[in-house]
């Protein structure tokens, strides 16, 4: 039996006692967090929130197979938001789609949750009306014409049925209820109400795709009403992808079970605190690269310098060589050569101990000593 077929539904039940602890815990650290970003320079602040945004409609998607390009995605949020990072690289209108969506969530908090924004961010995600190559319902409740909604893996013919939803004609009364208690800002605390936004919308599946992605939109939109604001300083994406394997097996647990959801929210305020964490690394990042253009800012750099260490700043996954640099600028290797020859001169990088066949570099950066340095050129 699913939880939406129990005599109870959707009247959830946890047991508060077990969760003061993780909740009042979280709610210190979305507190110590605020009060780090809020002392950063006005710079700063731009620069954590552009990787955090950027970070979260990756992971969001990523977490459905969709996978989109960075740039695309922080030039999206850039423009959208008036921040001046050079030159915008063009953007796919499936990325578009998705940064406005969860921009109008998260900058948009403070109003109400409708069934027409509902179908604006359906609509958003899926502007050619299609999932791939197959044609979908768009900005509309499924209606089950292919048979019932489920959640299932494995190869055709041999497939796991994780889940199934509520038959199609319950979509519309159940929505009108879902909506109507989330809008209600007094029934739970907010931190609270984010983790059963997410499950309540996600069980209920009312899209033929893209449910994942707006109940955590959902979530995001609750999070950012516990605290007040819109500027985003983690991404419980990025954290839920990270963890999807015990997500989706909590997620089918609860789906199963009984009205009781205590262990989903235990395990969602978790996440909720690990994702903080994680952001507390990332905001080192943000600072860590305003301290390197702090010292490093006057010397004069070409084009191609700087946009090689704002990627190498920015987490470059994997080791520069010569080959590499001259790829990511389109250059030739003789001339990347002497960009990066001039760049040990100057201090900002040295060979590295990796070893192997090819020469790798790495960055020198100074300590994070400062919290609000003057930030240098923030590149694309």
């Amino acid at each position: 039996m699913y939880i939406w077929e129990h005599s109870d539904w959707p009247h959830w039940q946890f047991d508060l006692s077990q969760l003061v602890q993780p909740l009042a815990g979280v709610r210190h650290q979305q507190g110590r967090l605020i009060g780090r970003m809020e002392s950063l320079g006005f710079r700063l602040r731009e620069e954590a929130l552009l990787k955090t945004l950027t970070l979260d409609v990756l992971k969001t998607s990523e977490i459905e197979g969709e996978l989109f390009s960075p740039e695309q995605v922080r030039s999206s949020i850039a423009r959208r938001l008036g921040m001046d990072i050079g030159a915008l690289a063009p953007v796919d209108r499936h990325v578009e789609g998705m940064v406005e969506m969860m921009l109008d969530a998260t900058r948009r908090y403070d109003q109400p949750l409708t069934v027409e924004r509902l179908f604006a961010w359906h609509g958003a995600l899926f502007p050619t009306g299609r999932s791939g190559l197959v044609k979908i319902q768009v900005a509309a409740w499924r209606d089950d014409a292919t048979g019932p909604m489920q959640v299932v893996s494995d190869p055709v013919g041999h497939e796991k049925v994780h889940y199934t939803a509520p038959p199609a004609g319950r979509i519309d009364p159940e929505i009108a209820v879902f909506i109507k208690w989330f809008n209600d800002y007094g029934l739970v605390d907010a931190t609270i109400k984010a983790g059963l936004a997410h499950l309540w919308f996600v069980t209920l599946h009312p899209f033929v795709d893209g449910n994942g992605r707006i109940a955590r939109a959902i979530a995001d939109m609750a999070l950012a009403q516990s605290e007040g604001t819109s500027q985003r300083s983690y991404s419980m994406s990025a954290q839920i992808q990270q963890e999807r394997t015990a997500y989706y097996a909590i997620l089918e647990s609860t789906q199963r079970g009984s009205m009781d959801v205590t262990g989903w929210l235990m395990w969602f305020l978790g996440c909720l605190s690990r994702a903080i964490d994680a952001a507390q690394q990332n905001l080192l990042s943000v600072l860590s690269k305003a301290n390197f253009w702090n010292r490093f800012g006057e010397i004069p750099l070409n084009e191609r310098q700087i946009k090689v260490l704002n990627r190498l700043l920015d987490g470059f996954v994997g080791k520069l060589t010569t080959s590499k640099w001259a790829k990511l600028v389109g250059c030739s290797q003789d001339t990347a050569y002497r960009d990066i020859l001039m760049l040990i001169e100057q201090g900002a990088l040295r060979k590295s101990d990796w070893g192997g066949r090819s020469t790798c570099y790495e960055l020198v950066l100074p300590l994070v000593y400062n919290q609000s340095p003057t930030a240098g050129p923030l590149g694309t």
